[in-house]
């Protein structure tokens, strides 16, 4: 049963609301640094890899390099986030957000501690070329070694991967103002450790930059 199904399933029996107030019963987790975030509901209970989980064992092309990258084995704390490059609303600001990490650790000395992995859900629409202009438009510098595109190889993959493993939800949508497809889709940003555990999952469409640098600070110690 994938994630979606699972919460499909609680949803449907009523689990999701009785387990409210559990937060607190889980005091510490040997897998992750950072503390149990303050919430109503157990990891375990999320349609998505959350705090102390593992992210799914999954590998996805980068365009820009034409390496495959395996997402829970990145050595190095990661964070990752969801978009796809024609969205003119929510993708640009968490894509901006990430961004604005990346250059803090540019600048700050510890690029080579931390990864940056944006993973596209429209592969359709975003090859390599579409994802090299995005990078300038978006002002990304994509060519440093531990920023990378991530492109799932058909729109099948990018459900199996992004919605039915990550649990972020994605549809498309057939716009009558507009001569292009988008999607309605869920926001969600991951802080995972080197050992490919979730430390923080930032589920909102602004992200603080603030506060996942200062997490970062604390994973990376």
């Amino acid at each position: 049963m994938d994630r979606r199904e699972y919460l499909r399933t609680a949803t449907a029996v009523g689990f999701a609301g009785s387990v409210a107030g559990c937060a607190g019963l889980l005091d510490s987790n040997p897998n992750v640094t950072l503390d149990e975030p303050d919430r109503e509901f157990d990891s375990e209970d999320l349609p998505y890899p959350a705090w102390g989980e593992q992210v799914p064992d999954v590998s996805l092309a980068d365009p820009l390099t034409g390496e495959t990258f395996h997402v829970r084995d990145a050595d190095d704390p990661s964070v990752l986030t969801f978009f796809y490059s024609h969205c003119n609303s929510v993708c640009p600001v968490l894509i901006s957000t990430v961004r604005d990490v990346h250059t803090h650790a540019l600048n700050e000395g510890y690029a080579d501690e931390v990864v940056f992995l944006p993973v596209t859900f429209d592969p359709e629409r975003d090859d390599e070329e579409r994802l090299r202009a995005y990078a300038d438009e978006m002002n990304v510098d994509a060519d440093a070694d531990n920023w990378h595109f991530l492109r799932p190889d058909s729109e099948a993959e990018a459900e199996q991967v992004v919605e039915e493993q990550f649990g972020v939800m994605f549809e498309r949508t057939e716009p009558e103002d507009m001569d292009m497809y988008m999607f309605n889709h869920a926001s969600l940003t991951f802080l995972v450790n080197a050992d490919g555990y979730v430390e923080r999952a930032y589920r909102t469409e602004s992200p603080d930059e603030t506060e996942i640098i200062s997490d970062l600070e604390t994973v990376r110690e």
